[in-house]
């Protein structure tokens, strides 16, 4: 059998992708020739670097104009929904001036003589060509996938990826003809035994996890197919397709690759609390995860391939890996630069070795700096511990990349009040990379039982309609993200002050500071330049034992017994929490307290024997 997998605009330039290198590498192990294309940089080349770079990461993707832009090619000329898409979408409700119109319909221009220019590849020569479409891909593979089973009826054209996951692959296969065969959720197994039977003339609906046509034509899914349990059984993938392409392709020759690593799948956080507003994993939100041997084996891979940045996909890190991973990059000074997502407790251990590690960013899901908001989240995080981590990677040089959400059914807006107050008195730590309201997405609880939450008028994103032409019932099985409404009838306005306060504090980066020295007397110096001045605090050696006390979370019984132990009075421990409090240099949340200045020089402990203290239980 002769498989291609083809990635479609708009992948991204930089990344390669980890579900193709996957097949690719499970299909040659089992003794089938794979090729994987990444047309993306055919349509860069064609479009100019900064088009292609500016549909894909500067429009917003849930306006989908990267699909919209293949509509015509897919469907013909369609004058009326076209002018309606652009006036009601990108003009009225992202508010995208004339000349993103304009540009786009520039773009838009350069798709069938692109489309033209994939035809020419020797499509007869594969007797499987497989689309993944995850985000903005769909319409761009749909439009080449019908032009190739046009002009070559005889090869079978397959489906996967996030896009085509459960009823929304099943409709997409029901609407689009030209579909033979989806592959839906984890493909390990099934589509490498889908190459096998095709090779050996069985028939594909005795294949578990396909979508498939009957005799009649109809869409017919297979046996589920069971997760993958066991991960290092998995192939490690192979990434020279994508290399290769990128240093070929004259507009993306200074496009720096970052390689991918899976070191799990699904999350352990979620199996326990899934996160009302999390639609990742689909139906695989159990957690397997790799043998630090094997993580170890393929990153230096990676290594060996060229890789200097390595981007982590799984969705929380595994815990045991504080105990054997880390400890091991750390060790061996791998110069990588490596992005994990992770909880927001973290430890000031855990931050530490995580940068030791060569872990240089982190996706913490921080969301909300309010306890009441984080509990509806059900994040099992408190708004003092994300502060916390906040100023331990300001300290480690971990840079944390954040958004804050807002508009959870049944929030309390006092929330929002106390939200815009606290941000002024953390304009020092790392802010949030984005901020927008609740998004209703596929296979969240929310989703899954929206009047349970509170939610009504569930609907598809309004781009919906012109990218499918199907009827209202169709396009809610095939949408992911979905607009709502609120059963209380809110209105978010109680959000606006808190967003300015962000707004500001985006905006000035990390321009300020508050930073505490300790001196070699035992005293401590605190700067701060919130607001725009500087001002400092001189701190006497049992004042700068007692903010030290509060670097971490702490309760105010806590605080006293350290000051107790150092013969301090109570009521001089009071006095002192008062002033940082006054200064705005300690958090109080009840009866919780956070030292808020970033130690400079940063501390840095030896890890090498207290590893236990790393653990953290599940």
């Amino acid at each position: 059998m002769r498989t291609l997998l083809v990635s479609m605009p708009w992948h991204a330039l930089d990344r390669p992708s980890l579900g193709l290198s996957l097949l690719k590498a499970g299909l040659e192990r089992g003794g089938h020739r794979c090729e994987v294309r990444y047309l993306g940089f055919d349509f860069a080349d064609a479009i100019g670097l900064d088009d292609y770079l500016w549909v894909h990461g500067e429009l917003p993707y849930v306006a989908f104009a990267g699909d919209w832009l293949f509509t015509e090619s897919l469907y013909g000329a369609r004058p009326a929904l076209d002018h309606e898409y652009l006036r009601t979408v990108l003009r009225k409700e992202w508010q995208r001036p004339e000349a993103d119109i304009e540009r786009l319909l520039r773009i838009r221009h350069r798709v069938e003589p692109f489309l033209a220019h994939c035809a020419t590849l020797p499509w007869g020569e594969y007797d499987l060509v497989g689309f993944t479409s995850t985000f903005e891909q769909n319409l761009a593979s749909l439009s080449l996938a019908q032009r190739v089973k046009r002009d070559h009826p005889e090869v079978l054209i397959a489906f996967g990826g996030a896009n085509w996951e459960a009823e929304m692959g099943q409709a997409l296969h029901r609407r689009f003809g030209f579909v033979d065969l989806v592959a839906s959720g984890e493909a390990d197994v099934s589509f490498p035994a889908l190459v096998d039977a095709l090779a050996d003339g069985r028939d594909p609906q005795d294949v578990p996890g396909l979508v498939v046509r009957d005799a009649n034509g109809s869409t017919v899914p297979t046996a589920e197919q069971a997760m993958v349990g066991d991960l290092d059984a998995l192939p490690v993938p192979h990434y020279a397709d994508y290399l290769d392409q990128l240093q070929a392709s004259p507009s993306s020759i200074d496009v720096l690759p970052t390689l991918l690593l899976e070191s799990s799948r699904g999350c352990w956080w979620g199996a326990k609390h899934h996160c009302t507003f999390c639609g990742l994993n689909g139906g695989s939100m159990a957690y397997r995860s790799k043998s630090a041997d094997r993580v170890l084996m393929e990153i230096e891979s990676l290594r060996a391939q060229g890789a200097g940045a390595v981007a982590v996909v799984d969705n929380i890190l595994d815990m045991h890996y504080f105990r054997t991973v880390l400890p091991a990059l750390a060790e061996r000074g791998m110069p990588l630069d490596l992005f994990y997502e992770v909880k927001a407790n973290l430890t000031r251990e855990q931050i530490q070795l995580l940068a030791r590690a060569g872990v240089r960013h982190i996706q913490p899901g921080i969301e909300s700096l309010s306890d009441a908001v984080l509990g509806l989240m059900r994040k099992g995080t408190t708004a003092l511990q994300n502060i916390q981590l906040l100023k331990w990677c300001a300290e480690y040089g971990v840079v944390p990349e954040w958004n804050f959400l807002y508009g959870f059914p049944g929030e309390d807006p006092a929330e929002y009040a106390r939200m815009a107050e606290l941000v002024d008195s953390i304009r020092h730590l790392p802010p949030p990379t984005g901020h927008g309201p609740l998004r209703l997405d596929r296979f969240s609880p929310y989703h899954e039982d929206p009047a349970g939450f509170g939610i009504t008028d569930v609907r598809p994103f309004a781009p919906y309609k012109y990218l499918y032409q199907v009827d209202p019932d169709q396009l809610m099985q095939i949408a992911y993200y979905f607009e709502f409404g609120y059963a209380d009838r809110r209105s978010l306005d109680y959000v606006a002050p808190v967003l300015q306060r962000i707004g500001a504090w985006s905006e000035a980066g990390l321009g300020e500071s508050l930073t505490v020295s300790r001196q070699q007397d035992g005293s401590a110096v605190v700067l701060d330049s919130r607001g725009g001045s500087v001002r400092g605090h001189s701190l006497e050696p049992w004042q700068a034992d007692l903010l030290d006390s509060m670097d971490a979370v702490t309760s105010e019984k806590a605080v006293f017994r350290h000051a107790a132990a150092a013969g301090i009075a109570e009521d001089q421990a009071a006095g002192f929490l008062a002033a940082c409090h006054e200064l705005r240099i300690a958090l109080q949340v009840g009866d919780r307290w956070l030292g808020l200045p970033v130690h400079n020089p940063p501390r840095w402990d030896d890890l090498s024997v207290p590893r236990r203290r790393l653990e953290m239980t599940r």
